[in-house]
């Protein structure tokens, strides 16, 4: 890693260490013309990621202290394209979930979708309209654990309903996570998502929001709320910038495994001031 001055999205000592023997592993696995230099630091690839995450700024205005902006986006599409994003995703849920002392397959899950709008960059064949919220652009469907955690994502234009994303999620689900038996949903999913649900072998139960004024967390549902709100915390999220739609899952995968690896090693981003700058407290 160079000795450049560290951006608070950088990974640290401790992080890297986590994920690091995924991307080694692929490294070395990696043969054919132009491998042999092997000039940028994966960890440096792997920063420069995070940074355009979180900062939401586009690839080509990444600080000329990370490696070219094109060499980055390509090992993000390839990372992407060869399921080692997914991997290293999927490594950091099971670790979370094992320090919360919980089996690494869960027996039950949440599902539900968020529309977001486009930018300008995304051609009119990968997005749509949501009727209900009224937005043009995209739809996020998720499943997580009780945890709030990733189990299975997709990205579709925003006028599929959710219902029929969440088929596709169900089917998913019960191939990679076939411990799950119980799933809870919101009332926008039909009749038919349940009927699906059962055809895949998972019990679907909506669970109805209450007839009263205000917020009011919905039992079991509130965690995949949470989840969205950890993905808008992520500038790249806020709105889908990615050109295809597996570049928009991949995406929501880093800004994850950027959650979940500070999670489990209990940091938060750090504060722009040295210690010794903070003045001191008095009583």
């Amino acid at each position: 890693m160079s000795a450049r001055r560290s951006y608070r999205s950088d990974v640290s000592d401790v992080r890297w260490a986590l994920m690091e023997p995924v991307f080694t592993a692929w490294r070395e696995k990696r043969t054919g013309p132009g491998t042999a230099a092997r000039v940028h630091d994966l960890r440096e690839i792997v920063n420069a990621i995070l940074y355009v995450n979180r900062t939401g700024i586009p690839w080509e205005y990444l600080p000329h202290d990370f490696p070219p902006y094109k060499t980055v986006y390509d090992y993000y599409a390839k990372w992407e394209a060869d399921g080692t994003t997914e991997l290293v995703h999927d490594l950091l849920r099971d670790k979370t979930r094992r320090t919360h002392g919980r089996s690494t397959e869960p027996t039950a899950a949440v599902v539900d979708a968020q529309s977001v709008k486009t930018s300008g960059n995304v051609a009119e064949t990968s997005q749509g309209i949501d009727a209900g919220k009224k937005i043009k652009g995209r739809k996020r469907h998720l499943i997580t654990d009780t945890l709030g955690l990733a189990l299975a994502v997709l990205v579709t234009a925003a006028s599929v309903h959710d219902s029929a994303g969440g088929k596709q999620l169900l089917t998913e689900l019960a191939a990679t996570h076939p411990s799950v038996s119980k799933v809870w949903a919101d009332g926008g999913y039909s009749a038919s998502f349940l009927q699906h649900g059962a055809g895949v072998g998972i019990d679907v139960e909506v669970v109805q929001r209450p007839r009263v004024k205000g917020f009011h967390p919905l039992p079991k549902r509130w965690v995949i709320e949470r989840t969205f709100g950890w993905l808008m915390q992520h500038r790249r999220l806020v709105r889908d910038y990615e050109t295809s739609p597996q570049r928009s899952r991949a995406i929501i995968h880093w800004a994850m495994a950027n959650k979940m690896s500070r999670e489990l090693t209990g940091e938060s981003a750090p504060t722009w001031r040295n210690e010794t700058e903070i003045p001191p407290t008095t009583t």
